[in-house]
């Protein structure tokens, strides 16, 4: 009796069942498509971890920047300020210099043998004239408070003296003006207060 030999191969298995078996080291189709959705979802992370990384570093430059800015500004500032109180009295002074100019040119005219009293006299007047207007434009106002009730804020009394002519605590005398700038005091006047005379007097 002759036997026939069938050789089944793998193809032929396949063939036969009509279901396809994988070979060996084969990638499935849903296998596929996890891996593809697995790398897309990683290039997204990538992205979106790159667009975060750019954010930040445009966020520290604008702080950065900002940081600079504030200090510059603090700078300047300070320079403006320094300047202000350094060159606040160049214009008055600038002005002082024609006081100066004219006590220069009395004292000269002083030391010559020929000088007259009354010329140096007005002078003088004329000097310090010059110099109130110059102290009045900037705000510098003489006290003086001869007849004036005793003010302890404007005046710091030298002595009392007795008076029949002004009420007691009055001034009677300034022995030195005072100055003011604007409402501030800058020298209280020096003065001499009133008091009653003595009984009998």
């Amino acid at each position: 009796m002759d036997l026939k030999v069938w050789t089944v191969t793998h193809r032929s298995v396949n063939d036969m069942s009509g279901t396809p078996v994988p070979e060996e080291g084969s990638v499935t189709n849903d296998e596929n498509a996890a891996a593809r959705d697995e790398v897309a979802d990683y290039a997204t992370v990538v992205g979106r971890l790159a667009e975060a990384e750019a954010k930040a570093a445009a966020a520290r430059d604008a702080q950065l920047r900002a940081v600079a800015d504030l200090d510059n500004v603090r700078k300047r500032a300070e320079r403006e300020i320094t300047n202000a109180s350094k060159y606040s009295s160049e214009k008055m002074l600038g002005e002082l210099l024609g006081v100066a100019d004219s006590l220069d040119l009395g004292l000269a005219a002083a030391a010559k043998p020929e000088a007259q009293i009354a010329a140096l006299l007005e002078g003088m007047m004329l000097t310090q004239k010059q110099l109130l207007s110059v102290l009045e434009k900037n705000g510098v106002k003489q006290v003086d408070p001869r007849g004036e009730l005793f003010n302890p804020e404007f005046h710091e009394a030298v002595t009392m003296v007795p008076s029949a002519d002004l009420p007691p605590n009055h001034v009677v005398a300034v022995m030195q003006k005072g100055y003011r700038l604007y409402d501030r005091l800058l020298r209280p006047a020096m003065v001499m207060v009133s008091k009653a005379p003595p009984e009998g007097a």
